[in-house]
């Protein structure tokens, strides 16, 4: 697991005070007049993204670099959360991740028919509360990880004909793989990237904030069906102790020798309509929407039915797996330090439902009540996490008055395998206490649409069994497992 963070006190104090400083000058009210006589429509009103979007295009640099096909955009994830109660230790901490994203249309820019290309970087900061102060193995933020400045993706698609493009460069699967789009409004990272891959895979697999090489073929022959496929190199950091993303700090490993890892995914869409757009997390970037607060109408406009999706998929890890035993800070845990059991190679399976199960204003609207579902599977002799599911519900417009804001609970489940877990046992088994066999996250989320681009999302979150309750590091008995952790606070996303 990739959690580990490096404190910069001084750099955040500093970054939280400019985003409210911004926050204050770019909410709608600061620039209207006091003038009772003057009145300021709402689309004359300057929101937060809207200035940020000025100050970057400087002599209009920015605006004359779109008309060649070169577009910049960016993108901050602000996370503030603390846990009042259970964990390691209580307290309060900040997360927080500023992108810049590059696109290209390479036929407007030079003439490449059917090309783009795309780049993008991550500047991270923050202190960790799954690292420092839970230990659990589902961070409770989606942008905690150590802190750095980091190269992400960089990659060139090609389109071979209108149903079938190539992507190949730096890539990552989180943002096309196991996909739930009603889950993409969660804080916490295991509904983004769920906890199995994360923790089977070796540095944690091809997800935020580490992409790798790889070569990811989609195809497209009906509006309803797709089909990818990729190819990517299997150990992100390569081997060693400690956090992956410490061993690759800036992301140019570009690691090309180790064992592949190879996806695959068959996605089948009913009921879309005319129009699809899909909803952004931190591992989603680009031009589109940065929140599922975004979405495209859940029905089609010929009143045929609510819309919904299903996506089978399945991950083949080439090289050997051991069964090991990870910390939210990258460290073997107790139980583990032996030589682990090597296995050859390693897989999983996984299916994806996205579901509309009613719509306020008719099939056409976006408005109403959505459900997800996601499951996955693997063997339990290599693996720390054997099976996991998640599950939802999301309700977009639940006050009249905010028909752009979504309110959202979901739980995830992530099962130690019975192996894992006799490793533990045979190390605890002079302590007396028994080992749950599972870590849960319960979330409830409202996110508040501010502007266009501009979101406030309040956040709770319970975790049960951090790590499966191992010992608590921090306790000077030595005999007390981790607390069930209390989680909360609040999230921004700003994009411009």
């Amino acid at each position: 697991m990739r959690l580990a963070c490096a404190r910069h006190d001084d750099f955040r104090s500093c970054s939280i005070m400019l985003f409210y400083l911004f926050a204050i000058a770019g909410h709608p009210g600061a620039w209207a007049s006091e003038s009772s006589n003057q009145e300021i429509s709402a689309q004359a009103q300057l929101s937060l993204p809207d200035a940020l979007k000025q100050i970057t295009d400087q002599g209009g640099l920015r605006s004359r670099l779109e008309e060649l096909g070169v577009q910049f955009t960016f993108t901050y994830y602000g996370d503030t959360l603390g846990n009042p109660s259970g964990g390691v230790q209580q307290g309060v901490r900040y997360d927080g991740r500023f992108g810049t994203i590059i696109d290209a249309d390479l036929d407007k820019l030079m003439g490449w028919s059917g090309g783009t290309f795309h780049a993008s970087m991550h500047e991270i900061q923050g202190a960790g509360l799954s690292a420092k102060n839970i230990e659990n193995l589902m961070p409770v933020s989606s942008v905690e990880e150590p802190a750095t400045t980091r190269l992400f993706n960089l990659w060139v698609e090609q389109k071979l004909g209108n149903e079938t493009s190539l992507r190949i460069g730096q890539i990552t699967a989180a943002q096309e793989f196991l996909v739930s789009q009603n889950a993409n409004l969660f804080v916490n990272s295991t509904f983004g990237w769920p906890l199995l891959p994360a923790q089977d895979l070796p540095s944690g697999g091809p997800a935020y904030p580490e992409a790798t090489p790889g070569i990811r073929l989609k195809f497209t022959p009906t509006d309803q069906l797709t089909l990818m496929a990729a190819i990517f190199n299997g150990d992100l950091a390569g081997p060693g102790a400690g956090n992956p993303v410490k061993r690759d700090s800036n992301g140019f490993a570009f690691r090309v020798n180790d064992p592949p890892l190879l996806m695959a995914e068959l996605g089948f869409a009913y009921n879309q309509g005319n129009s699809i757009a899909q909803a952004r997390n931190p591992n989603q970037e680009g031009s589109g929407a940065v929140t599922s607060a975004q979405q495209s109408p859940a029905g089609d406009s010929t009143g045929t039915g609510l819309r919904g999706s299903v996506k089978l998929g399945a991950w083949v890890y080439t090289g050997s797996a051991p069964l090991e035993r990870f910390n939210a800070e990258g460290e073997v845990l107790d139980g583990s330090a032996a030589q682990p059991p090597q296995h050859a190679g390693n897989f999983a399976v996984y299916g994806v439902i996205d579901q509309a199960l009613w719509r306020t204003d008719g099939l056409a609207s976006d408005r109403g009540l959505n459900f997800f579902l996601r499951a996955s599977a693997a063997p339990s002799d290599r693996n720390l996490i054997d099976l996991y599911f998640d599950t939802g519900l999301t309700f977009k417009g639940l006050i009249n008055s905010r028909p752009d804001d979504i309110v959202g609970i979901g739980f995830a489940f992530g099962r130690i395998s019975p192996q894992a877990l006799a490793r533990e046992e045979v190390a605890a088994a002079s302590t007396p206490i028994s080992i749950p066999r599972y870590e849960a996250a319960i979330e409830l989320t409202y996110q508040w649409r501010i502007a266009q681009n501009w979101s406030l999302q309040p956040d709770f979150q319970y975790i049960i069994h951090p790590s499966g309750q191992v010992l608590n590091p921090l306790d000077v008995s030595g005999g007390a497992p981790i607390q069930n952790a209390t989680v909360i606070g609040i999230r921004t996303i700003v994009k411009f």
